[in-house]
């Protein structure tokens, strides 16, 4: 970005004649003070530019021009700052050095720039995401990626991958950064959306429901002012007040979540405001659709913290975590992970959303259009895929004959070196996984796609446990 301020004329009185007509300027040098640090080579006079003697222009003397001296020291220094010695002494105004530095501060902290402490050995912070779309092309986005939806025999309303921020220590040594995320199932994906910062999302699920709940996690991030907010929207609670929510630590947040029970105003009044955002998504709705959302967000605001995954006829498994344990989750290196977290990390994501720029969509993994169409777009947008997250789908696409379509499709996705696939394994009855945590059931998983395509391309695999054992990258 040009930080070439203040403009020609402008604050300091010094503008650049870039046709060759030098550097002009009047009026007299301010005290000299400490200057703003600015970017080498760019407009403006140096300080080579101004070793000649002073000069003082007096209005009505047209000659002043013919008595200012010029000698070889000047001559050499306007030939070192490359410009023609200037006709008139460099004036600059004390606002324009206090200026040039608050412009730099306010790019520093720009919308879409989130300040963010960086992690030991994590790379930079990349650049802002994308312009935003509007709600109308939105729901056009949608409809064209999506294809039917099918069936799958689980609301997954929250994720039973207790490891599931296992992986982030090694997302931030591999720099995987930036590009588009592409993911399945519920909000999990969102703390992986925090952790590698892209400039667009789309969350991919054969079930519609899964794109119905989607459109309520973006109402309340369209409603929430902060993490405490928005947990007390998707809970049912009344939503605090004051000033310094934004600063607790989520120990805080879920220990007042447990002592402050819903109110039948407070969840009717965040059941109204989640309808109406939806309302308003831009996705098309019928009153079955608008009745899902409702029963979803019930199932939170009646469960509370409490919520587990559930799936029809087979009854919830003891290690599978609650929603408060998922929360609270850790990574590999004992630190909180979640988006809901860290209040940088959940504006991030909350910016993305607001912008329409996580892109719910129905398709199956290995169905004939939405993946492949969410490549091609990608592609169009001079963008690569940074990480796909594929829970454990293809173990299902294994056992059901559709993997190497599947394959084939991922094959043909835009990445790089550095884009990966995250993936989750159970070994409860298939044998523990090397990179297993003691006390967790599922393991969560790194492989590079590049190494998923050789693989393909070298014979495939035989079995979801033969491609979690083949290439897995290491978690520290």
């Amino acid at each position: 970005m040009n930080l070439d301020w203040p403009p020609r004329g402008v604050g300091s009185g010094v503008g650049v004649d870039r046709s060759g007509g030098g550097v002009r300027g009047r009026g007299r040098r301010p005290p000299a003070r400490a200057p703003c640090p600015r970017e080498p080579g760019r407009g403006g006079a140096t300080a080579g530019a101004r070793t000649g003697r002073r000069a003082f222009r007096r209005p009505g003397n047209p000659d002043h021009r013919a008595r200012r001296p010029r000698g070889p020291h000047w001559e050499r220094a306007a030939r070192a700052a490359r410009v023609h010695p200037p006709e008139a002494p460099v004036r600059r105004h004390p606002f324009a050095t206090l200026l040039r530095c608050a412009v730099a501060l306010a790019l520093v902290a720009a919308p879409g720039m989130p300040l963010r402490a960086q992690r030991p050995g994590a790379p930079a912070t990349p650049r802002a995401a994308a312009p935003a779309i509007d709600a109308r092309e939105l729901g056009r986005l949608v409809a064209e990626l999506s294809e039917p939806g099918g069936y799958f025999d689980t609301d997954n309303l929250i994720s039973n991958e207790r490891s599931y921020l296992h992986v982030l220590g090694a997302l931030d040594r591999l720099g995987v950064r930036g590009g588009a995320y592409i993911g399945v199932g519920p909000d999990q994906n969102f703390s992986y959306i925090a952790r590698i910062r892209p400039s667009i999302a789309f969350i991919i699920d054969v079930r519609r429901d899964n794109l119905l709940q989607q459109l309520m996690f973006k109402a309340l991030f369209a409603r929430a002012r902060d993490r405490a907010g928005y947990l007390a929207l998707l809970l049912g609670r009344p939503v605090p007040s004051g000033e310094g929510w934004a600063r607790q630590p989520i120990d805080s947040l879920v220990a007042w979540l447990d002592a402050t029970p819903a109110t039948a105003a407070s969840a009717a009044a965040a059941r109204e405001a989640v309808l109406a955002e939806a309302r308003r998504s831009g996705i098309a709705l019928s009153g079955d659709d608008l009745a899902t959302i409702a029963r979803f967000h019930d199932a939170f605001i009646d469960a509370g913290l409490d919520l587990r995954f559930t799936s029809t006829g087979r009854a919830p498994q003891s290690y599978y975590p609650t929603l408060r344990d998922l929360l609270l989750e850790r990574d590999l290196e004992g630190r909180q992970g979640s988006y809901l977290a860290h209040e940088a990390d959940f504006r991030f994501v909350q910016d993305l959303q607001r912008r329409n720029l996580v892109v719910p969509v129905v398709g199956d993994l290995a169905g004939p259009h939405a993946l492949a169409a969410i490549g091609q777009l990608v592609r169009r947008r001079g963008e690569r895929v940074s990480a796909f997250y594929t829970s454990n789908v293809e173990d299902y696409l294994l056992r059901g004959g559709s993997f190497e379509r599947y394959a084939r499709t991922v094959a043909a996705l835009p990445r790089d070196e550095r884009s990966v696939i995250v993936r989750s394994y159970f070994g409860r009855f298939r044998g523990a996984h090397p990179q297993a945590v003691e006390g967790y059931a599922s393991t969560q998983l790194l492989q590079r796609m590049d190494a998923f395509v050789a693989d393909v391309a070298a014979g495939g695999y035989g079995s979801y446990r033969e491609l979690v054992l083949r290439n897995p990258l290491p978690p520290r």
